[in-house]
């Protein structure tokens, strides 16, 4: 017995040295010149011992001996990195990690190999993540590179400045949020919109869809896109401008300066957009006879529409922006500190209301934004793992439409006289919309280890409206006060050798609102208050290192914008009854990636479920011939995606993609008591296509044409299944009016010289001059031509 319990003691003793002594542990953050690195690879040379950073960036290794290790830090496109480090028994030992690119390797591997839109891709969010990189010489802008996108449809209302609806899986307008490095867009000025903004200002796009990361502090019903820039801390420039068609010109200009003794960095960015936009209206309606005086037609006795093709006659487009900003970074007390400051105007002239069949001659709208910025970052904030962002603005946005002729337009650029002025106003009007804004967001992360953070998202956003007629002596001015507040909370899970990913999130929308409302012949100022929780969920589950399924849901808000209640000054009347929308979003999908030599493979799949209350939808009003948004309530939409995507190398790619949606009106009694079920019950919501899919493909080759030379060529085409117009159940189905199938072509070729130095490129738009229709069945754009040059220096 003393035998055996002299044993026990001497095991007992070396199990609990043996363990005492693995209590050693390594851990820190994998970063590159910019951000962390999820996905690096951690490893401990000559033993079994590894781990992959999370999404912060951060790696723990744990339970290690004492003794002399090599840690081996490995990433697609970035040099591998090793250092050797002796640790003592009982350490804790605290060590970060700077990965450096490898361009030799970046021109051999494919465009979309693990970069950080694949990284994207393989989160637990539903979203389209897009290198912009082989766009860059094209002329298209942000809305023309993610209408090719899955899921995703841009319908434009005309050429280069005119309005459009941003759709993602069925949601629209409104319900879908944008943003520039995590900062909504509307903060920076109405001229800064994606039909906009040059492809060369963003390094990435991400499309979020449906549930939306509490990071972006958004009420983003239908989703979001969030424009990255380049975060790189070194000099640059991209400088480029474009020529086409209807005498448009593009210019945009992007650079850095970084003065190494002080740290101090200067970024400024900056575009100028111009067009004619007189392209051809095909089979429009023009008058013959009558008496004239020139285009005035004094007597439309013997005068009659016969259908003809003529050029737009009033549709000019001028828009410009600036801004700068001047900072710090890798400092003690900020990892970034940067001041802005940013103005932007547009100029407008309109030539049809919400349908073609509205002609305008003379209306104009003007704009005018300044902004004043400042953002902050800080890793290891106080402690390891706690990281702080925020991001502050002061903005004040102006808009005036000009409508002061009491004419009748038609498409040759005749009028004739009438009793209320082209947009239907019994009085000359210039309205005049001023909106002050303040907007400030907190984000706080903690890193509490490799398996569990922590995230914490506040948004404040204050805008005042003003609407008034500068041509009357009693302005009758209408004011409105937004106060939104958004509050997020998201608790992450790294588990299984980060196979399995959850992200669970909260957030709390609140409302307050003051706006003016017509009751009993004057006005009279209501005050009101919403708030309500939304929460969601987020996973992903990787079988494979190249395969995964994903699957997130939310149930969410989407409080009212300016817009809505109080109009736009334009097309759109205000509605101050409008309530907030809610939805339940459910996204499920699988994903396989997989390279064999040169060539990657990249095959993705999902459905979609969104359940609207209170859908906000525009509806046109034919007496006024504007719009005024309405809360349907309730829309269905259901459907699936799916895209597959090629690379070889730097040679070439394809993509192709396909979308189906069906969003059908569930509104059985509509807004009052009844026992009627409303006609337009299951209906297809009318005005939005249901099927649609891209075919993308680039081949280009280096050095084909002499030393550091690359020529490329892309071709697009699109597809767009016809859909009806409006309510599929009324009026005679043989004379519906319906938007019918498409097939849009585009083609271009760039050459570069001295490693992307320089730039020049040829493109060509609607190849085959197909009639091209969008919302409300307005005609876009036929066939176009334009050339690009491009300067490029880093």
């Amino acid at each position: 017995m003393l035998y055996r319990k002299i044993l026990l003691s001497i095991l007992f003793i070396s199990f609990s040295s043996y363990a005492f002594a693995q209590n050693s542990s390594i851990s820190g953050f994998v970063k590159d010149s910019t951000a962390t690195i999820s996905g690096a690879s951690v490893l401990l040379k000559n033993t079994k011992t590894g781990i992959t950073t999370d999404s912060k960036g951060y790696f723990a290794l744990a339970g290690l001996l004492k003794g002399t290790y090599t840690i081996q830090v490995t990433y697609l496109g970035y040099l591998t990195e090793s250092r050797r480090i002796t640790l003592k028994e009982n350490e804790k030992l605290d060590i970060d990690f700077l990965l450096k690119r490898d361009h030799r390797l970046l021109n051999d591997v494919a465009i979309d190999g693990k970069t950080k839109a694949r990284e994207a891709k393989e989160s637990g969010f539903s979203v389209n993540a897009i290198e912009t990189k082989k766009y860059a010489n094209t002329t298209a802008d942000l809305n023309q590179i993610l209408n090719r996108s899955t899921g995703v449809r841009i319908r434009e209302q005309g050429g280069l400045g005119s309005d459009f609806k941003f759709s993602i899986n069925g949601l629209s307008g409104k319900q879908v949020k944008f943003f520039i490095d995590g900062i909504p867009m509307d903060v920076m000025g109405s001229a800064m919109s994606l039909n906009n903004i040059p492809v060369n200002l963003a390094e990435r796009l991400e499309v979020y869809k449906g549930v939306v990361p509490v990071q972006l502090g958004a009420d983003a019903m239908g989703g979001a896109v969030n424009v990255i820039t380049n975060q790189r801390v070194s000099n640059y420039l991209d400088l480029s401008h474009s020529y086409g068609s209807f005498s448009t010109n593009r210019s945009a200009l992007t650079g850095q300066y970084v003065h190494e003794k002080t740290g101090i960095i200067i970024k400024g960015s900056g575009f100028f957009n111009s067009s004619v936009n007189n392209y051809k209206m095909k089979d429009v309606d023009v008058v013959v006879g009558g008496v004239r005086d020139g285009n005035y037609i004094s007597d439309v006795t013997d005068a009659e529409y016969v259908k003809a093709d003529v050029r737009r006659f009033h549709d000019n487009y001028l828009s410009a922006l600036g801004q700068v900003e001047v900072g710090v970074t890798k400092k003690t007390w900020a990892d970034v500190l940067f001041i802005g400051a940013g103005y932007n105007e547009g100029h407008q002239d309109l030539q049809t209301g919400f349908d073609q069949n509205t002609v305008y001659g003379k209306v104009r709208r003007t704009n005018y934004a300044k902004s004043g910025t400042l953002r902050y970052k800080k890793d290891n904030l106080f402690t390891e793992g706690l990281s702080l962002s925020a991001f502050a603005a002061r903005s004040r946005d102006s808009y005036k439409t000009t409508d002061t002729l009491f004419r009748n337009y038609n498409w040759d650029g005749t009028w004739y006289d009438k009793g209320y002025t082209e947009m239907g106003s019994g009085i000359k009007t210039i309205a005049n919309i001023i909106r002050p804004r303040t907007y400030a967001m907190g984000n706080l992360s903690y890193v509490i280890n490799s398996q569990h953070s922590l995230n914490l998202n506040y948004t404040l956003d204050r805008l005042k409206n003003e609407n008034f007629n500068q041509l009357q002596v009693d302005r009758d001015s209408l004011p409105g006060l937004m106060n939104k507040q958004i509050v997020g909370f998201a608790y992450q899970q790294n588990l299984l050798e980060n196979r399995l990913v959850n992200t669970l999130f909260g957030k709390y929308y609140h409302l307050g609102l003051e706006r003016a409302k017509y009751i009993n012949g004057a006005y009279a100022l209501l005050d009101t208050a919403f708030g309500n929780f939304g929460y969601g969920i987020a996973s992903r589950y990787k079988l494979t290192q190249g395969l995964g399924i994903k699957t997130s849901y939310e149930h969410t808000y989407r409080l009212q914008e300016a817009e809505e209640m109080f109009g736009d000054g334009l097309n759109l009347q205000g509605n101050p009854d409008l309530k907030p929308e809610r939805s339940d979003n459910i996204n499920f999908g699988a994903y396989y990636g997989f390279q064999i030599n040169k060539s990657s493979f990249f095959i993705e799949a999902s459905g979609f479920y969104r359940n609207a209350k209170d859908f906000i939808f525009p509806v046109p009003d034919v007496r006024s011939k504007l719009l005024k948004n309405e809360n349907q309530s309730s829309v269905r939409i259901t459907g699936f995606e799916s895209e597959v995507r090629y690379n070889y190398a730097q040679l070439l790619s394809l993509t192709l993609n396909l979308t189906y949606q069906n969003a059908i009106n569930t509104t059985k009694f509509g807004q009052t008591e009844s026992y009627y079920v409303e006609g337009t019950y299951k209906n297809k919501i009318p005005n939005q296509p249901w099927l649609f899919g891209n075919a993308d493909f680039t081949i280009g080759k280096d050095n084909l044409l002499g030393k550091d030379t690359r020529l490329q060529l892309n071709w697009f085409t699109q597809y767009v299944n016809w859909f009806y117009l409006t309510w599929e159940s009324k009026g005679n189905p043989n004379g519906k009016s319906d938007i019918p199938t498409q097939f849009i072509h585009n083609a271009s070729l760039s050459y570069s010289l001295q490693k992307g130095k320089y730039n020049i490129s040829a493109e060509c738009r609607n190849l085959t001059d197909h009639l091209a229709y969008d919302n409300f069945k307005l005609q876009k754009p036929g066939r176009s031509f334009s050339v690009k040059f491009r300067y490029f220096i880093q």
